[in-house]
C-alpha cells in the first residue's frame, strides 16, 4: 500500500519537461530592435575603420604602380616578402625584435602586478590615487617626448648621468648612443617605465573585486602578507594575467617603432641591437620608396600575431579552459 502511495506521490509530482525553441535572430532583432539601432553607429565605424582597409591586402602581392592604379599594377606573389628574409639583416631584425618582445611580456606583468599588489594594501585612498596617477603618466607621454627626457640624461654633452652623477662617483663618461651592450638594458627599463602604470591599473582593478572574506579568513588561519599573495591574490588574478599576456603574444612580432626609432635617436651604431622588423621596413620605405613591402611586412605580422594569439589560446585551454581568451 505504502509502494503504491509513493509511487503515485511520484507520479504526480512529474512534471514533463517543455522544451523551449529558441528565438530566431530576425526575431531577436524585432525585439531588441532599440539597442541594435544604438550599435548601428558603432558598428558603422568599425566596417570603415576596421573591415573596409583590408582592401589593402592586395598591395602586399602587386608591384604598385599609381599610374595605372592598384588594381591594374602587376600582381608579384610573394616578391614582396623576400627582402625580409633574404637579406644579410634578417636574422638580426627578427632576433630583435623576438627577444625584446619576449622580455617585454614578462616584465609587463611581473612589475605591474607587483605595484597594483602593493599599491592595493595602500590604507590612505589619497596616497593609492596619488602613486597611480604617477605611474600611469609615462603611458600617456608620446615617444617623442619620452626621446627627449632620455636624452636628457644621457647626452653625452651635457646629460645629467654624464655630467652629474658620473662625476660624483668618479666613473668615467659614457657615449650612450655608440654603446651597443648598454642599449639592451636601456629598452626594457623604459618600456616597463612607461607601461608599468597602465597594466597595474588593470591589474589593481582585479584585485579590488576581490572577495574581501578570502582574505579575511585567511588572516583567521594565520596566513601573513606573503602566504595571502601567493595563495589567494596571484591565483585569482590568473584569467586576467592569461589574457593580458595572449593580447601581447599577439604583437610580438611588432615592434614599438616609436622606442626603437626615436628614443635611439636613429644611431646607426646601436643598429646591430636597436634594429627591429619596423624600423628595418620604415628605413627601407625611405630608401626603396616600396609601398608594396611595406604592407607585405604588415601583413606578415599581422598573420604571425594571429596564428601565435590562437596557438597560445589553444595551449591554455587544454590546460584549463576557464583561463582561455576564446
Amino acid at each position: 500500500m505504502a509502494n503504491h502511495a509513493a509511487e503515485a506521490i511520484a507520479s504526480a509530482t512529474d512534471v514533463p519537461e517543455v522544451k523551449t525553441r529558441k528565438p530566431s535572430f530576425l526575431g531577436t532583432v524585432r525585439k531588441y530592435w532599440i539597442f541594435y539601432l544604438m550599435m548601428l553607429p558603432a558598428l558603422v565605424i568599425l566596417f570603415f575603420n576596421n573591415y573596409l582597409p583590408m582592401f589593402g591586402i592586395l598591395i602586399a602581392f602587386k608591384k604598385v604602380n599609381y599610374q595605372i592604379g592598384i588594381w591594374d599594377s602587376p600582381w608579384v606573389g610573394f616578391k614582396n616578402f623576400e627582402y625580409l628574409f633574404l637579406t644579410k639583416d634578417a636574422w638580426i631584425i627578427t632576433r630583435n625584435t623576438l627577444a625584446y618582445n619576449a622580455l617585454f611580456i614578462v616584465l609587463n606583468l611581473v612589475f605591474p602586478l607587483a605595484f597594483a599588489i602593493l599599491l592595493n594594501e595602500l590604507r590612505s585612498k589619497f596616497m593609492a590615487k596619488l602613486h597611480q596617477s604617477i605611474m600611469f603618466l609615462p603611458y600617456i607621454l608620446s615617444y617623442v617626448v619620452i626621446s627627449y627626457l632620455v636624452y636628457g640624461f644621457i647626452s653625452p654633452e651635457h646629460g645629467y648621468l654624464n655630467k652629474t652623477l658620473f662625476p660624483l662617483l668618479g666613473i668615467e663618461e659614457i657615449n650612450w648612443y655608440f654603446e651597443q651592450k648598454v642599449w639592451p638594458w636601456i629598452l626594457p627599463i623604459i618600456n616597463t617605465w612607461k607601461n608599468m602604470g597602465y597594466y597595474a591599473v588593470i591589474y589593481l582593478a582585479a584585485i579590488v573585486g576581490l572577495d574581501d572574506e578570502l582574505y579575511e579568513a585567511a588572516t583567521i588561519d594565520g596566513a601573513n602578507k606573503w602566504q595571502q599573495m601567493t595563495r589567494i591574490t596571484v591565483p585569482l588574478l590568473t584569467p586576467i594575467i592569461t589574457i593580458m599576456t595572449l593580447l601581447q603574444i599577439g604583437r610580438i612580432f611588432n615592434a614599438d617603432f616609436g622606442l626603437f626609432y626615436l628614443v635611439t635617436r636613429d644611431s646607426g651604431v646601436l643598429f646591430p641591437v636597436t634594429n627591429v622588423i619596423d624600423t628595418y621596413v620604415y628605413r627601407t620605405f625611405l630608401t626603396v620608396g616600396d609601398v608594396g613591402m611595406s604592407s607585405a611586412a604588415g601583413l606578415l605580422q599581422s598573420v604571425v600575431g594571429f596564428v601565435l594569439v590562437y596557438f597560445s589560446n589553444w595551449v591554455v585551454r587544454r590546460i584549463n579552459s576557464e583561463n582561455a581568451l576564446f
